[in-house]
């Protein structure tokens, strides 16, 4: 009888008490990447209280693991594989494809136990945007791996209709939005610092990021090799993809009294946005343009956005920031992205989503940029209504994370 008790005893308390391995964390040079993982953690954290997660990263140096110490305390932390073991589902953080799909290939074949893949961008094997990337897309093996899950989530609508076309059969595939959004890491000391030495207001500036076709790594981490092709698309677009955003700067000083913030996303655009912003704005519009010199990480990132008035530029994950957080955000893409970016219209931004390969989208940005600076009531209440609907899509896939838990259905935490 109490042997029975006892095993009884230890399959509630198991089953209450879910670890969950979160692989995730995929590089540093670039907050959109950094961010995956706090917002991630955040969601499980407001659904998923009762669980233990544990991080499986690639990469947390350069100060991201002190950054998600501070946010997340009882974290763990590890890359040994028998403490990952001891975890009852894996789950694949957002990424640009199926970013892990060695270790899901493991976790499948070894471990043998459920995993979940979220907020993905997915593409067909041999698209351009996934060559790119250095990645097949949907090829034979990534199907197995995606067959096999408990769920799929899509962080795109494009992304979606590749994988429901294929005929995946995990029981769930459905729309996701990238777990950056709910990304909360602050660092409000350091943004209030900056701000106030560059005499930036709140409210009255906007921020602009820059993007090359290829970030070039090699300019900054001798691991990477010069790329000549991308080195020539590069120069080729540099001009294309960021003369808009200047007229969109030009404006917006000449016509309102905000101040314009050029600063990065990614650890290579300090420099890009100093060449192809800054210096080659008119005279009488660079004393209220600030240039950031210097890289950051997510979290005063963050708070620099949130104290702004809106965001434009040729990133994705920014803009996925701000909007998080109910600030109103522009993206311009380009192919090199792959379809990330619409997602922007997957949650009601498609007049707020341009694509630097289409002409006549060129032509309308500096004008949107402008609107968004004239109205900022409506352009936050447009930006918190898109908020609520990426609110409502998480809280659907955390639902179907605990299914996976087999765990009594319970309210989120406030």
């Amino acid at each position: 009888m109490f042997a029975s008790l006892g095993v009884a005893l230890r399959a509630a308390v198991r089953k209450q008490s879910p670890k969950i391995v979160l692989r995730s964390s995929w590089k540093t040079a670039n907050i959109g990447d950094i961010a995956h993982t706090p917002g991630l953690l955040a969601l499980l954290e407001k659904f998923l209280p009762e669980a233990e997660v544990i991080l499986w990263p690639s990469n947390v140096g350069d100060g991201v693991e002190a950054m998600l110490r501070r946010r997340f305390p009882r974290l763990v932390i590890t890359r040994d594989h028998a403490v990952i073991e001891t975890g009852d589902f894996l789950l694949h953080g957002s990424g640009p494809y199926l970013v892990a799909h060695r270790d899901i290939d493991y976790w499948r074949s070894h471990v043998r136990k459920p995993y979940g893949v979220y907020g993905i961008t997915m593409a067909p094997a041999g698209d351009p945007g996934m060559k790119i990337m250095k990645n097949n897309g949907l090829d034979e093996h990534t199907r197995e791996l995606l067959d096999g899950a408990s769920f799929v989530f899509l962080r795109d609508s494009v992304s979606l209709e590749v994988v429901r076309a294929a005929g995946i059969a995990a029981p769930v595939v459905d729309f996701g939005p990238d777990a950056a959004f709910a990304s909360d890491v602050r660092n409000d000391d350091a943004a209030d610092a900056f701000l106030r030495e560059h005499r930036l207001q709140e409210g009255k500036y906007l921020c602009c990021i820059p993007n090359l076709r290829n970030a070039p790594y090699w300019q900054i981490n001798p691991r990477y090799t010069f790329d000549p092709a991308k080195h020539r698309r590069n120069e080729e677009m540099k001009e294309h993809d960021h003369a808009p955003l200047r007229d969109a700067i030009v404006e917006v000083v000449r016509r309102t009294d905000l101040k314009v913030l050029v600063c990065p996303e990614d650890s290579t655009q300090m420099a890009t946005g100093k060449e192809l912003l800054v210096d080659p704005l008119p005279d009488d519009i660079k004393p209220r343009v600030v240039w950031r010199p210097t890289y950051w990480l997510t979290d005063e990132a963050t708070s620099t956005y949130l104290r702004s008035a809106g965001l434009f530029g040729n990133e994705m994950h920014s803009p996925i920031l701000c909007v998080g957080h109910g600030i109103p955000a522009i993206v311009c893409r380009f192919a090199e992205q792959t379809t990330k970016g619409y997602m922007w219209r997957d949650i009601g931004l498609g007049d707020w989503l341009f694509d630097l390969d289409n002409a006549s989208d060129r032509a309308r940005i500096a004008a949107t940029v402008l609107a968004m600076a004239r109205d900022p009531s409506a352009a936050r209440a447009k930006a918190r209504q898109a908020r609520a609907f990426v609110q409502a899509r998480q809280a659907m896939t955390m639902a179907a994370l605990r299914s996976c838990l087999t765990l009594d259905a319970g309210p989120a935490r406030k």
